[in-house]
């Protein structure tokens, strides 16, 4: 299958993303002096923006690459959530699967002034998701998975992500031979048996492997030892300017494709992550190979780490990239 017919068919694949819902808070401002009460600078506060962030930000992904994309996580019954529930709509992005829990919404409030950031402060509540809200994410789950061609589940170990509903998920999406890819977070590796992929990046891979990654040997190691402790089909380590490792099970043995990065210039990575699981999910729903589902998400990530700020990928701006590369 061609690369224009792949990333042609990512407008009719719907995807369900679990996990764990941010709303970002940018407050801009200027600072001209310092408080008398304390030596803290006193922001004259202009502006006020929110975007999606957590998994709501790779649900962003998915509709800028032209997709159709559902959330199931848990906000709070506060003003945030509200301002959730809005820019979802606003977005177009599914919210049939989320659930108003006692908990406050997950908010990361960021205080910029002269293009700084002079503080971020977080209103959360980590605790894991029990009871009603479990059960009801859950059903929900249960019911739905059916109308979707992949899932994705986005674990930032906010309290979603655990190990009843990993495991729930795996089960309910095996009998229905559903993708299942997971965007890790340090200490919550063994939550992820037997999924489709794990796309962790140089860092998560070493800690979740318990391997230093210090050369090309390490990394080989990681990735199998990931492989074979998760029993999951594959394996895609982000590398940074290095590009990207892919592991994947061939028989008895492990196929490894190093995929060198294509981005020109590295201004910031904020989201590229998101980007990655968006593109290789997206991509394997239409029928991608694992191969080539990782060399598209190569190709997104490389748009999004040459803008400043969290940018996303359209399915132009990819074909672009992977025609002007050689592949």
């Amino acid at each position: 299958m061609s690369f224009a017919k792949i990333v042609g068919s990512f407008k009719s694949k719907r995807i369900l993303i679990i996990g764990d819902i941010i709303l970002d808070r940018y407050i801009f401002g200027k600072v001209s002096r310092i408080s008398p009460e304390a030596p803290v600078p006193v922001v004259d506060v202009q502006k006020e923006s929110f975007l999606l962030g957590g998994a709501a930000n790779v649900a962003n992904n998915i509709i800028a690459l032209g997709g159709k994309v559902t959330v199931a996580g848990v906000i709070g019954k506060d003003r945030a959530g509200d301002v959730v529930k809005g820019l979802l709509a606003d977005c177009n992005i599914g919210s049939e699967g989320i659930i108003e829990d006692s908990r406050p919404t997950t908010v990361k409030s960021r205080v910029i002034a002269h293009n700084q950031q002079v503080v971020r402060f977080d209103r959360e509540d980590r605790r894991k998701l029990e009871g009603k809200g479990l059960q009801g994410m859950l059903s929900y789950i249960r019911e739905s998975i059916s109308q979707f061609d992949s899932v994705i589940i986005s674990d930032y170990k906010k309290g979603v992500v655990s190990a009843p509903l990993v495991k729930a998920t795996v089960n309910i999406a095996k009998r229905k031979k559903t993708f299942v890819a997971v965007d890790p977070k340090v200490g919550h590796f063994h939550l992820y048996k037997n999924v489709s992929l794990i796309t962790p990046n140089i860092m998560e891979a070493s800690q979740g492997s318990g391997v230093e990654i210090r050369d090309e040997k390490d990394l080989l190691k990681a990735g199998k030892t990931l492989l074979s402790r998760l029993s999951c089909a594959a394996v895609l380590i982000t590398r940074g300017e290095e590009g990207m490792s892919l592991f994947e099970r061939e028989g008895t043995g492990v196929h490894i494709t190093h995929i060198p990065t294509v981005a020109k210039k590295v201004f910031d990575v904020t989201g590229a992550g998101d980007t990655v699981i968006a593109a290789f999910t997206l991509a394997r729903a239409a029928g991608a190979s694992l191969q080539k589902a990782a060399v598209i998400s190569n190709h997104a990530a490389g748009i999004v780490v040459g803008e400043i700020g969290t940018a996303v990928a359209t399915p132009e701006a990819v074909l672009k990239s992977l025609s002007t590369h050689t592949l």
